[in-house]
């Protein structure tokens, strides 16, 4: 049982950040995150970076401590951490300097006794308590602490004496409460382990132990006394609720399937400041099986409000999770009625005709050649011959960016004038329209024509990308025939398609000057 895992409560600091992974995705071992050599921190822009351990310890750590060296708030957090990460041998002179300046003399007592104690130096562990309890009268983590000094001594009857009176001076340690439990369990088995907590609950402003019989009832699927352990707890535990209980008793309720119960219990008592993530996610998890979308969408935008770089990844996780759920349940109106329309993008996305920025390139001349760009379509495993819903994934959004890349470079690397066609849905919510199969020749050139300036040509693209590496197709048309002049493709790994890309574009130049009178130019 850690010593510091929930002994010193919550630190502030923002360098490590909880994680919630799509079960269906297993860990990337090449994720630093996954790496338990690796620390996770964040720069002074809130950018999430991994350090090693080592480097951590002999090049961070250091300077850390010595900025926080007289502020007890900041240095008791990089004890804290520091403990953690077992940087225990690293910490000890900042945490006697912590004993010495902080104004919540048990909170620095708490730290330097289990330094103290840890590095095998019992006696000065024990003054160091007692000297305490002689000036501020006895506390409750102090009494677990000290108990824990005379176990190490083999003074197991003393310990537990101490442990019970430091129980019942605070019966919702989670420490004391875990060793109390364990001891009795060890003992007697299950039944004299749930007397111990029967024990500790029936101690004034318990709450913890009552949490812990509610497990226990939950396992044996008996959820009447369950939720009246709860409310039990909740009476007992004061405004704001304790983090600790609301996370237990949600994730308990959550993993017994319990989810209404769960949001009617947790959420009028949630505060987002004061509970956070942890709690947060049980909230948003149990909302999205029970397809409350619109509450967990409110709950996910108090959650980005605070502004926690550390929670990015896991808000971005749920934000994901809520638009699948937005989109498995949207309905789709009938083809019938949907309206499709051809949006036009003339020249690169980032280069608007009224942007200044026009100056500094050779505008097309009035007879250059008009050539149109047209991609949303992709090879799909499953096809379908209804219209749906889904999100943007990765072929939807490359069978978007190879046309637009290629508008671009052909507009900087001739005199064409370049226009990308994006087909759009227009009735409803409105959407890209993401076709599985490839455009027809004919079709496509007589959306090429249909605006007021036609284009003269127009380049296809479709992408294949049931195995890899995919394949890039494009196919150069003449629009007033609708005739295929030339074709070409390039394979390349999905996650890394630059390189080819860059390639298709340059080999295109040259089709574009042989079959659509288009001048090459030189780089701008």
């Amino acid at each position: 049982m850690s010593l510091f895992k929930r002994l010193f409560g919550g630190s502030s600091s923002q360098r490590a950040a909880p994680a919630v992974r799509d079960s269906a995705q297993p860990p990337n071992p090449k994720d630093p995150a996954n790496d338990p050599n690796m620390i996770r921190a964040y720069d002074a822009y809130g950018r999430e970076i991994f350090i090693s351990k080592d480097q951590w310890r002999t090049k961070v750590l250091p300077g850390t401590i010595q900025t926080n060296w007289n502020k007890p708030d900041e240095l008791y957090d990089v004890i804290v951490t520091a403990l953690k990460d077992g940087f225990r041998a690293d910490v000890i002179d900042a945490a006697e300097q912590l004993y010495k300046i902080d104004s919540d003399r048990g909170r620095g007592t708490c730290v330097w006794g289990i330094v103290l104690m840890e590095e095998g130096r019992l006696d000065g562990a024990d003054k160091v308590f007692r000297d305490f309890m002689a000036s501020h009268g006895e506390e409750g983590f102090i009494l677990t602490n000290l108990a824990k000094v005379y176990s190490r001594r083999g003074n197991h009857a003393q310990a537990e004496e101490l442990l019970w009176r430091g129980l019942q001076l605070d019966p919702n340690q989670d420490n004391g409460m875990g060793w109390y439990y364990a001891i009795h369990r060890e003992r007697g088995g299950d039944a004299a382990a749930e007397e111990a907590l029967r024990r500790i609950a029936s101690v004034p402003r318990s709450w913890r132990a009552q949490l812990w019989l509610a497990r226990a009832a939950l396992q044996r699927r008996d959820l009447a006394p369950a939720l009246s352990l709860y409310e039990q707890a909740l009476a007992s535990s004061g405004t704001p609720v304790p983090a600790d209980l609301l996370m237990q008793m949600s994730g308990d309720l959550g993993n017994a399937g319990h989810l209404p119960e769960l949001v009617d219990l947790t959420l009028p008592r949630f505060d987002v400041a004061f509970h956070g993530l942890q709690v947060g996610n049980n909230l948003i998890k149990a909302m999205l099986d029970l397809g409350q979308i619109e509450p967990a969408r409110t709950l996910l935008q108090k959650l980005y409000a605070q502004n926690r770089m550390d929670w990015k990844k896991t808000l971005s996780f749920w934000d994901t999770e809520l638009a699948k759920l937005h989109v498995a349940t949207a309905p789709v109106e009938p083809s019938r009625k949907l309206s499709v329309a051809m949006l036009q993008i003339e020249g690169p996305i980032w280069l608007a005709e009224e942007s200044p920025a026009h100056v500094l390139f050779q505008p097309p001349g009035p007879d250059a050649s008009h050539i149109c760009f047209l991609g949303s379509s992709a090879e799909i495993t499953h096809k379908s011959e209804q219209i749906t819903h889904q999100l943007s994934d990765k072929p939807g959004r490359l069978s978007r960016a190879l046309p637009l890349f290629l508008t671009e470079q052909v507009r900087f690397h001739s005199d064409a004038r370049t226009r990308m066609l994006v087909p759009w849905i227009q009735s409803g919510p409105g959407g890209f329209v993401f076709s599985g199969i490839e455009w027809a020749d004919t079709d496509a050139a007589h959306y090429a024509r249909m605006s007021e300036a036609p284009c003269d040509y127009l380049v296809v693209t479709h992408l294949r990308t049931k195995v890899e590496p995919w394949t890039a197709e494009l196919r150069l048309i003449r629009t007033t025939d609708a005739k295929c002049l030339e074709s070409m493709k390039a394979a390349f790994p999905s996650d890394q398609p630059g390189v080819e890309m860059e390639r298709l574009a340059d080999e295109l130049l040259p089709l574009l000057e042989r079959h659509a009178a288009v001048t090459l130019t030189s780089k701008p």
